[in-house]
C-alpha cells in the first residue's frame, strides 16, 4: 500500500485591508451581492463578485426554487454569466461572501464555494488555463485566499480525464 499525501496552499489575511485595493472592492462587490439574491427558503443570501482581466466586476446573488434543488448558487450564476457574456476575457478572480437573513445588514459569515461550484468554477479555470484566484471571508472581518481553485478540488476531475 502506498500514501499520497495533498498539501493545499491557502493564504490568510486578518483583515480585507491587508489586500490589494482591487480585492478590497472586489469583496465589498460580493458583500452588495447578498442583497440581490433570492433565498426565502434558506434564507441564507450569499453574493459572488467576479474580477476579470480588464479589471471589469460582475456580481449575483443566489436564487432559490421552491422545487429545490432549481436554485443556482450565486457562484454559478456570476461564472455562467461572465462565461455566456464575456467567453473570451479571462476571469482572475472570484470573492464569496454570505448573509443570513435574519443578521443585521453588515453582519457577514464566513462561506467556501459547495462542491457543485468548485466543479463549476474548476471548469472556468481549465478553459482558461489559468488559475482563478478565490477570496473567502472568514470570522472576525478576515479573509482566506486560494491560489487557485483547485487547491479545493486536489483530486479532481476535469476535461483531460475525459480524454483517451
Amino acid at each position: 500500500m502506498n500514501q499520497i499525501q495533498l498539501n493545499i496552499c491557502l493564504t490568510s489575511y486578518n483583515t480585507e485591508a491587508e489586500l490589494p485595493e482591487t480585492e478590497q472592492k472586489l469583496m465589498a462587490a460580493a458583500r452588495q451581492a447578498t442583497h440581490k439574491s433570492y433565498a426565502p427558503y434558506s434564507n441564507f443570501h450569499v453574493g459572488a463578485a467576479v474580477l476579470l482581466e480588464d479589471g471589469t466586476v460582475f456580481t449575483a446573488g443566489n436564487q432559490e426554487n421552491a422545487a429545490f434543488p432549481s436554485g443556482s448558487c450565486a457562484e454559478q450564476s456570476v461564472i455562467y454569466w461572465v462565461g455566456a457574456n464575456y467567453p473570451n476575457q479571462q476571469i482572475k478572480a472570484i470573492a464569496v461572501v454570505a448573509r443570513p437573513g435574519e443578521a443585521r445588514p453588515d453582519e457577514y459569515k464566513p462561506v467556501s464555494p459547495c462542491g457543485a461550484c468548485r466543479q463549476s468554477l474548476l471548469e472556468y479555470e481549465h478553459r482558461q488555463q489559468e488559475p482563478i484566484r478565490l477570496l473567502m471571508m472568514q470570522p472576525n472581518g478576515g479573509v482566506v485566499v486560494s491560489e487557485s481553485i483547485s487547491n479545493l478540488l486536489p483530486v479532481k476531475f476535469d476535461a483531460d480525464d475525459l480524454r483517451g
